[in-house]
């Protein structure tokens, strides 16, 4: 999950909450394993939740690993960086 800075990167938070969406989508599918992947654009009151939402599935730790390596998602950190104010991730097994 990601809060977003009132502006950078020249637009406002909700300008960046979708360029953000529309970046993530480009990860969709690219590596083997990679199952469920769902953006979402929060819609509550500035303040009180984080801005977008990423929730994907992999089969396992290694397509897990091959997604986080993987050149295009690598090639988005740049724009998350200059835009984001906060994140959290949690990776879990079940």
């Amino acid at each position: 999950m990601w809060k977003l800075k009132e502006t950078a990167a020249g637009a406002d938070r909700a300008e960046n909450a979708e360029k953000l969406k529309a970046t993530l989508e480009t990860c969709r599918s690219i590596v083997s394993g990679q199952g469920h992947f769902e953006v979402g654009i929060g819609h509550a009151l500035p303040g009180s939740t984080f801005d977008v939402v990423l929730v994907s599935d992999f089969d396992d730790s290694a397509a897990l690993e091959a997604y986080q390596k993987h050149p295009k998602h690598v090639g988005i950190k740049d724009f998350v960086a200059s835009v984001v104010e906060g994140r959290q991730c949690v990776d879990y097994e079940v």
